[in-house]
């Protein structure tokens, strides 16, 4: 499968790194843990880490740019404090940006985002949760 680069080209790592907002990025991740569940969290992680990559291709990081901007954004299609489904559509788009940059989501990445997870969630939650999203990436 060939990919076509859009008009959008980042000259360097630390330019298109700049792009994700870092203390916005980990205070939703702080939100989020307690009412959004270990799933969206570890999906959010993953798109986090595998952009921070240097190997993961500027097209790769442009489509996790889009999933994270929308995940960080406070205009959602279901709002997020809505009861039960307030993140649902958070983590949609979360996982179809896993499904299209899934074959840069390496060990290192998913070791890392596994580790951060032990600070919010108890074991049991975290391999349901990496379980959940890996079911959904095997499908690639």
């Amino acid at each position: 499968m060939r990919f076509i680069e859009t008009n959008i080209m980042l000259e360097d790592q630390k330019e298109i790194k700049d792009k994700i907002p870092e203390r916005k990025f980990w205070s939703k991740i702080k939100k989020a843990a307690k009412s959004g569940g270990a799933s969206l969290i570890y999906a959010a992680l993953l798109m986090y880490y595998a952009f921070r990559r240097k190997e993961t291709p500027t097209w790769a990081k442009a489509a996790i740019l889009g999933a994270i901007a929308y995940f960080l954004s406070p205009i959602d299609f279901i709002p997020d404090l809505t009861p039960v489904l307030g993140y649902t559509d958070d983590l949609a788009v979360l996982v179809t940006g896993l499904i299209t940059v899934g074959s840069h989501i390496d060990t290192d990445v998913r070791s890392k985002a596994k580790d951060k997870m032990a600070q919010w969630f108890d074991s049991e939650e975290i391999q349901k949760a990496i379980d959940a999203i890996d079911k959904k990436l095997a499908k690639l």
